[in-house]
């Protein structure tokens, strides 16, 4: 029996929860074993009906909306596609992200062809803001040709909704997210989740801020890891590698 999915705002129009990493949004014919699914557990959660809005993959843990009714589920998903919306992400990434907190961020306007598209395929505009946060040097090396191991603590914050933007984006800049199977280089990956003692993909959907469906009114959902630890085995993971990274300042 799956635990119960921590909710995070809910009214009569929408409900705001935390996904954890490795549960599928919605059943899809790819993923036949799967057994964990957002949509069928939070209906019978809540005991009503869900209308999935946007997605997130299934390695991406964090903020998701689902709508309660219909109309609702137009009006959010019309704020999606014209994005209304404003998305901040948190990734753990290979090597070292130029600048720091307080520099300028980094802006990536690299169309993307639709990862299942043919090569003729027209590429679609896609845009990324990165920034690093904070960043970690292990004196152990998992490439002969560097002494030390590095890695990043990254913000990405997406202004376009194109499928694995911010995986491709990052690996377009040559700083994959680390668990990246697709994206990523295998044995870094392996070696990472030794270190970390966890084998996943390290993208966190931190917060979302968007219009609410029936006021208008701007709705801003985040997740506080502190609050969330005891109960989100996702927010306690994030939490130590904060720690790690930062000692006990905040993101």
């Amino acid at each position: 029996m799956n635990a119960p999915l921590h909710i995070l705002w809910r009214d009569e129009h929408l409900v705001a929860l935390y996904k954890p990493a490795g549960w599928l949004v919605h059943r899809t014919g790819l993923d036949a074993g799967e057994t964990r699914f957002v949509v069928q557990t939070l209906r019978d959660q809540i005991g009503q009906r869900v209308y999935p809005v946007h997605r997130l993959d299934k390695g991406t843990c964090g903020v998701l909306v689902m709508a309660l009714h219909s109309d609702a589920a137009r009006a959010l998903s019309q704020a999606f596609e014209h994005q209304h919306t404003h998305k901040r992400y948190l990734a753990l990434v290979r090597g070292w992200l130029p600048g720091g907190a307080d520099s300028a961020a980094i802006e990536v306007n690299h169309a993307l062809r639709p990862d299942d598209a043919p090569p003729d395929a027209p590429v679609q505009a896609a845009h990324t803001r990165f920034r690093c946060l904070a960043r970690l040097e292990l004196n152990e090396s998992v490439d002969p040709r560097h002494p030390t191991t590095r890695a990043a603590l990254v913000e990405a914050v997406p202004t376009t909704g194109r499928r694995h933007q911010i995986r491709r984006h990052l690996k377009h800049l040559a700083h994959p997210i680390l668990g990246d199977a697709t994206h990523g280089k295998g044995p870094l990956n392996r070696w990472w989740a030794q270190q970390l003692g966890q084998t996943r993909l390290w993208l966190h959907a931190q917060s979302l801020s968007l219009p609410h469906p029936i006021s208008g009114e701007t709705l801003t959902v985040a997740c506080d890891w502190n609050a969330l630890q005891a109960s989100v085995p996702d927010a306690a993971d994030w939490l130590r590698l904060q720690q790690r990274f930062l000692g006990q300042n905040s993101l």
